[in-house]
């Protein structure tokens, strides 16, 4: 008897320790997983616990996993086989030679061009790549963007898994997407939600110029997925997964993504120069209120007014005035103002828009707009 209890009290204290050191492991890689989203402040709502019901007997409903599946509008497998390639781990290192920050990056060029945020990698001076074949690559840091929160690196390799543009302007609210990332090191992980609005701003980057109008998803976003992809349902890069709002530092629901049709000019001036080269309208403006389209007799609360004109900027240049109400860029609708910052924000000093605004109450457009330099 003594012999089976010291047997039995034996394995009860491995299983003990095996857990609490399970425990450990788990603790230390979610401090290890550093810097992937910002966190904004929010609030949380907390439902009242029903009082006790006496229990009712149900039958077993029958599983529904295959049925539900059949349901959905896509299958999932066939974008995740698609897109998960070209998703890669990004690890940066201080100069110490510890890790300073982890998180995703989106291979664009088969030469070894991937996009990441500036926030995964702005502690670091080396950089490595991770790919889904578990090889590691040093990568080069070629160029970053405070205004987006985005930033270009480069490994030497060909032959690389791409993941190609989609329009982001053609997203949809309540359009499948899905997430592809490495959320506290475990790369390649998917998860879908839809598009729950568009064109939002949270707040979470400095500077009097900066450019936030992200997608905002109900994908589960969480440390370690900023930089990563958004893709649609063909599996094309519809955004870079950038942020999220939460009380507890982990995914609550709301997730935002920059823009893919603004992270391509913004990529595409890093690779070309090393930075970025940003148009201007030369305007100061402000949102609709319900009030102010009724007395500008517009047809709707939509649209960005005009508060005032940059003098000598493009906008006075081509005539337009304090009061005007531009509803669209290049026939792309503006109905806030971070909508029109980001179409704006495409363009580089040199490039002409065409424009469609209200005056007294009247729809006019105004073709070939040049825009100047920021600076």
């Amino acid at each position: 008897m003594k012999s089976v209890l010291s047997h039995t009290f034996a394995a009860l204290l491995a299983a003990l320790l095996t857990f609490a050191c399970f425990k450990n492991q788990v603790a230390e890689m979610v401090r290890n997983a550093q810097q992937p989203a910002y966190e904004a402040a929010a609030m949380k709502v907390s439902q009242p616990i029903p009082a006790e019901e006496p229990a009712i007997e149900v039958e077993a409903p029958e599983p529904k996993t295959a049925r539900r599946t059949a349901e959905l509008p896509v299958d999932f497998r066939t974008v995740a086989r698609k897109a998960t390639p070209a998703v890669v781990s990004v690890l940066a290192y201080g100069s110490s030679g510890y890790r300073s920050s982890a998180g995703s990056g989106v291979i664009i060029s088969a030469d070894g061009y991937i996009i990441t945020n500036k926030h995964v990698i702005e502690d670091g001076s080396r950089y490595e790549v991770a790919l889904v074949d578990r090889r590691k690559l040093r990568a080069a840091l070629i160029g970053t963007d405070d205004q987006t929160d985005l930033a270009l690196l480069k490994v030497e390799e060909t032959g690389l898994p791409v993941l190609e543009y989609g329009n982001s302007d053609r997203l949809e609210i309540g359009e499948w997407v899905m997430a592809i990332g490495s959320p506290f090191e475990l790369s390649s992980t998917v998860t879908a939600g839809i598009v729950s609005a568009k064109g939002r701003s949270i707040n979470i980057l400095d500077g009097a110029y900066s450019v936030e109008a992200f997608i905002q998803t109900d994908a589960a976003i969480n440390p370690g997925n900023s930089g990563g992809a958004l893709v649609n349902l063909e599996g094309n890069l519809v955004g870079i997964n950038t942020a999220i709002i939460t009380d507890s530092g982990y995914s609550e629901g709301y997730s935002f993504a920059i823009p893919a049709n603004l992270a391509r000019k913004v990529i595409a001036d890093l690779r070309e120069f090393g930075e970025v080269r940003r148009g201007v309208l030369g305007v100061n403006i402000i949102e609709i209120t319900d009030e102010a389209a009724r007395d500008l007799q517009l047809p709707s609360v939509e649209g960005v007014l005009i508060k005032d004109v940059t003098r000598g900027g493009s906008a006075e240049g081509s005539g337009l005035k304090a009061g005007d109400v531009i509803v669209s860029v290049n026939s792309v609708p503006t109905r806030s103002v971070p909508e029109l910052q980001e179409l704006i924000a495409r363009f580089r000093p040199g490039d002409q828009v065409n424009l469609e605004y209200y005056r007294n109450g009247r729809r006019f457009r105004k073709s070939g707009v040049p825009l100047k330099s920021l600076n």
